[in-house]
């Protein structure tokens, strides 16, 4: 076997799930049946697991076992915040410019607004001798940015010390007119000749500074020397206590990119179903199972950072939803870690509620949740049999959603149907972290395709 290198991580995610109070019981005629006793609040501990790939934890912020002190988020909080990204990620999907001068930009003051965070995070290490660095890592976001000293008064709070470049002896800025300056898709400037990044999201949240290079250090034998990155000089808005974003998209300035040379443009992670296991994420092409189905990975030369996939229907209960292949076509399909709740386009959420509701026609309908208009009261239920849902990709790939991401807990007496519709049809159909958990998705982008092994977390 080849000696690629690995970067494992713990994923824990929020917890509105069901945990102990479920029993799950046998998939049977397009069912799942279980035992619930209550919807529980969210976890409180941590529960560690062990697994075969060394490396470094990815746990989810708001969760049990995250070291951001003070990170705490309801479940309507989570997905208040999710819609901030989703309006994001449709503007960014839907916007043909590319590069924006940046005396054209007016930046916003949108002081104490949330980012529209991803809630996954990781400790990497910056510099020589390396600072360690506890960012949000996103498959939406391909430039990594770290806040920097010295912050000109505007460096947001952040647990661990900022970083100072003049403590690094292999720190570089790079000037406006070097290559990796040219290669910035984001907003581009000159300071003393130096090269400046801007980049701003969906809620008013934004950062810039001195596009840098220093050393990356993932693990202690995966270090990388000239890591391209942004120190943030001026950071605006809540970014969690978190020093900055690490970039997982398929661009040429993510970290999938600037790593190829060692670890092959390939990487897989896992979400656990509950916030209190583990989960992880691997990079290099030992990553990949035998015998797991693969649907192509598309491309789109105008939005190269995204996670592109054919995806052709869905069914509820072992029966295939009545949905036109086409009608996912356009504008099309992205997988995204970010994302929380899957978003669909609206013909196709209508057929799949009105299908989820027929199947649950026997429990109490609640009112509905923020976003979720499909909810039950589970008051006083024992067993509790939930229709399967599968998401079909090009490929003949069929994922059947766990549990978890079927029915969300609003409370501890109330689910909802853990999908969202689209407000028009022309807004793309975004897989959300929620479906994709217990899999275990391989992004193999130098294969140009992407998999989903079922059972990745056990």
């Amino acid at each position: 076997m080849a000696n690629h290198s690995y970067l494992l991580v713990s994923l824990l995610l929020f917890s509105s799930l069901f945990s102990h109070s479920i029993v799950f019981g046998a998939n049977t005629d397009g069912y799942r049946v279980l035992t619930v006793q209550s919807l529980p609040l969210p976890a409180e501990s941590c529960t560690s697991k062990e697994y075969k790939k060394p490396g470094l934890k990815i746990i989810h912020k708001y969760g049990p076992c995250s070291p951001i002190s003070g990170q705490k988020a309801t479940t309507l909080e989570i997905i208040q915040r999710d819609e901030s990204r989703v309006n994001w990620l449709q503007s960014q999907l839907t916007d043909d410019s590319s590069r924006v001068d940046v005396q054209d930009i007016t930046v916003p003051a949108y002081l104490g607004t949330s980012f529209r965070t991803t809630n996954y995070i990781v400790t990497v290490g910056f510099g020589t001798p390396k600072k360690d660095m506890t960012l949000e890592f996103d498959t939406g976001s391909d430039l990594t940015w770290i806040q920097c000293q010295p912050c000109a008064g505007s460096c947001y709070p952040q647990q661990q010390p900022i970083f100072n470049p003049s403590d690094s002896s292999s720190y570089l800025n790079l000037s406006c007119s070097s290559t990796q300056c040219s290669q910035l898709s984001l907003v581009i400037g000159c300071s003393s000749s130096t090269c400046v990044y801007f980049t701003a999201y969906g809620d008013g949240s934004n950062s810039t500074g001195f596009f840098a290079k220093d050393t990356l250090s993932l693990t202690q034998s995966d270090v990388f020397p000239s890591f391209l990155f942004g120190c943030g000089q001026q950071n605006t808005g809540l970014f969690g206590n978190t020093a900055g974003l690490l970039g997982l998209g398929q661009g040429v300035l993510s970290l999938v990119s600037q790593t190829a040379s060692k670890l092959g443009r390939v990487f897989s992670y896992c979400l656990p179903p509950t916030s209190s296991s583990p989960g992880y994420l691997t990079l290099g092409p030992d990553t990949i199972p035998s015998g797991i189905k693969f649907t192509p990975l598309l491309k789109n030369v105008n939005r190269p950072t995204f996670y592109f996939l054919n995806m052709t229907g869905m069914s509820v209960g072992g029966q295939a939803l009545p949905i036109p292949a086409s009608t996912f076509a356009s504008p099309g399909t992205i997988i995204d870690s970010g994302t929380v709740i899957s978003r669909l386009p609206p013909s196709v959420y209508a057929t799949l509620r009105s299908a989820f509701r027929q199947a649950m026609s026997n429990y109490t309908v609640a009112a509905p949740v923020s976003i979720f208009d499909t909810c039950y009261d589970f008051s006083g239920q024992g067993d509790i049999s939930v229709p399967t849902i599968t998401l079909s990709f090009e490929g003949g790939v069929d994922v059947l959603v766990d549990f978890s991401g079927i029915i969300l807990a609003a409370s501890q007496t109330v689910g909802c149907l853990a999908f969202a519709g689209n407000v028009n049809a022309g807004s793309w159909t975004i897989i959300g972290n929620r479906q994709q958990r217990t899999f275990d998705v391989i992004y193999d982008i130098a294969g140009g395709r992407v998999g989903f092994s079922p059972g990745g977390c056990s």
